[in-house]
């Protein structure tokens, strides 16, 4: 089981990245300078918080119940030849 996503950082990113675009229109529909400037601020944050939401799934261990970790190895396989001499 994948362990706990902390998202909280992500989550803010994404809520200033909002209010950051919602600066830049504003500023755009009243014609003040510097709405590049927001819009710009708005962007990054925007894809900062796709990176941070991407991050523990990229990087998850699989965990046991008890929360310790797993390591995961591939199950060997026996040889052809001996599986078709069994049977």
């Amino acid at each position: 089981m994948i362990k706990h996503l902390k998202l909280t950082k992500a989550v803010v990113a994404m809520a200033l990245g909002i209010v950051a675009l919602i600066v830049a229109k504003i500023m755009e529909n009243y014609k003040m300078e510097g709405n590049q400037v927001a819009l710009f601020v708005a962007g990054v944050l925007f894809i900062a918080s796709a990176l941070v939401f991407l991050y523990p799934i990229v990087f998850a261990k699989k965990a046991d119940k008890d929360g310790k970790s797993v390591e995961l190895q591939p199950v060997e396989k026996e040889p052809e030849n001996q599986a078709l001499n069994a049977s």
